[in-house]
């Protein structure tokens, strides 16, 4: 059965991510059992950019003080990167929510753990768009299937579009040299590639999900692992989660419990 899109269903899923009974209450280490297992697999992302997963790296140091001496980084290509943890390649990894959501409907045996950050998604115009509002009838690149494609139709449909009727969405892999050239109105992106774009000077931002509400108080990325290891291991399970949320506080300078 196709899965349908509410905003309630989607804010809904959100909201659990970062709510989870792992991370509810801290406690002192010591307190803590050892870890059932002291290895784990982390998933070395290949071929996209990685700044939304700076934490996944930084978490080593954080991992080692847990008890985990057997850190094991699996190279994975980023189209196989989102069903790593389902497969079993790896044991934990950072992922879109959206994405992640899809695969668990799907029936991916993978359990959400923890909430990370807001603001993953960001999307440019030309002057004829101002909101997501002004996307009806205009064209509107981006490579379908992925994450962002299925954020902005949630983001579209919020606001009253109907994603399959009222957007012409452009397949590519290149939406920054259509919009150069004029083939498309907008384009979205991820955060770690904004910095070149507005380097370049290519268009105007029409929604940023740091700051537009609701998006922004909901998290766009999560951490996630294995059903199987969590179910098997945890207590380790705990810390790898705990290591994971220091370190995501720590590459952000933010304070708080499950986010960076």
């Amino acid at each position: 059965m196709a899965y349908r899109y509410t905003r309630r269903r989607v804010l809904t899923g959100l909201s659990f991510a970062g709510v989870a009974p792992l991370v509810a209450v801290p406690r002192a280490l010591a307190a803590d059992p050892p870890p059932e297992t002291t290895s784990v697999r982390i998933p070395r992302f290949v071929g996209a950019p990685a700044t939304c997963l700076a934490p996944l790296y930084a978490a080593d140091e954080f991992l080692r003080a847990e008890g985990f001496t057997d850190l094991r980084y699996i190279d994975v290509p980023a189209l196989d990167y989102s069903g790593a943890v389902g497969r079993g390649t790896v044991d934990f990894a950072q992922d879109f929510a959206v994405s992640a959501l899809r695969r668990i409907d799907a029936g991916d045996p993978t359990t959400l753990l923890a909430g990370l950050h807001v603001g993953c998604l960001e999307g440019f115009a030309n002057d004829s768009i101002r909101s997501v509002g002004d996307l009806k009838g205009k064209r509107v690149g981006i490579l379908v299937e992925i994450t962002e494609y299925w954020l902005l139709k949630v983001i579209a449909a919020y606001v009253g579009l109907d994603p399959a009727r009222d957007i012409h969405w452009v397949n590519t892999q290149h939406p920054i040299d259509l919009f150069e050239q004029g083939k498309i109105d907008a384009y979205v992106t991820i955060a770690a590639l904004t910095f070149d774009v507005r380097a370049r000077k290519i268009g105007h931002p029409f929604v940023n999900t740091t700051i537009d509400r609701p998006w922004s108080q909901y998290f766009c990325c999560v951490f996630e692992g294995n059903r199987e290891f969590v179910r098997k291991y945890p207590v380790a399970t705990k810390r790898v989660v705990r290591a994971m949320l220091k370190a995501t506080r720590q590459r952000s300078g933010r304070r708080g419990a499950t986010a960076g």
